[in-house]
């Protein structure tokens, strides 16, 4: 934007909303002003000015946080968001950067189900399409939105009869899984090497929504000899566009496995 357009006040109050939203029930006046680096008296006449239009409350102990104005700006926006509608929008974006196909899936118990698909120019099909399911435990869109569970959910959702081996390299038991689940959780992407088809690897990122929770996936495909030299590309635009939903799903704070 150009700077003659730019508001400044606008700018800090949008600081301190980001800040409180991070840290609610937690920052008094004077811890804000000394993160933010706005002096007490103008932070004074923000902080009146935001709790009264209800965008803040101010609690037991002279602390702030969220006030019920943001909870019907937040409502208003979420009822409007759409999931697929925004992927196709962003994953055009990133397919342009890296030219392999990217696709989008939900988790549905055992299965993904895939919701969307954005193409590169590799002429390359893929196995699964729109519409279609697979094996979570055999997919990186699929382990990468299992990081929510501990061991024992995972073991509750895959019984021993749920492991059907698509190559060699298929993810065949609970332990095995497991370890890349957690692999994935602590990397914040998941890459999978032949698991699904041989000849084809992903890699997979996860969305999340305002409650941090994990509403989606989206995975990078692409055969071994495309790997080879773009896999360092796919991982850092996959993050990107999984960021990039994420916020647009109405998650504020950093990727989810910066904050544990």
């Amino acid at each position: 934007m150009k700077e003659k357009y730019w508001v400044p006040a606008i700018e800090r109050a949008d600081m301190v909303l980001k800040e409180i939203s991070k840290y609610p029930h937690q920052l008094r006046l004077i811890d804000l002003s000394k993160r933010l680096n706005i002096n007490k008296s103008s932070l004074f006449s923000l902080l009146k000015t935001l709790e009264y239009l209800g965008w803040i409350v101010k609690d037991g102990g002279d602390v702030y946080s969220l006030g019920p104005s943001i909870g019907a700006f937040s409502s208003s926006y979420l009822s409007q968001f759409n999931l697929l509608q925004s992927f196709y929008k962003e994953a055009a974006l990133s397919v342009s950067k890296v030219n392999e196909h990217i696709q989008l899936g939900v988790l549905q118990k055992t299965n993904v189900v895939y919701l969307g698909k954005v193409e590169g120019d590799s002429g390359v099909r893929l196995i699964t399409d729109p519409g279609m399911q697979f094996p979570a435990y055999a997919s990186s869109i699929g382990k990468i939105q299992l990081i929510q569970y501990t061991k024992q959910e995972l073991r509750d959702i895959f019984s021993e009869g749920d492991w059907e081996r698509k190559t060699p390299y298929t993810t065949s038991n609970i332990d095995e899984l497991y370890e890349k689940v957690q692999t994935a959780k602590q990397s914040g992407y998941a890459i999978e090497n032949q698991e699904a088809a041989l000849g084809f690897h992903c890699v997979a990122a996860p969305v999340y929504n305002f409650e941090y929770k994990v509403i989606a996936g989206v995975s990078f495909s692409m055969t071994t000899s495309s790997w080879e030299f773009k896999k360092e590309a796919a991982r850092d635009e996959i993050i990107k566009l999984a960021d990039r939903l994420s916020q647009l799903a109405g998650f504020t704070g950093e990727l989810k496995q910066n904050m544990e």
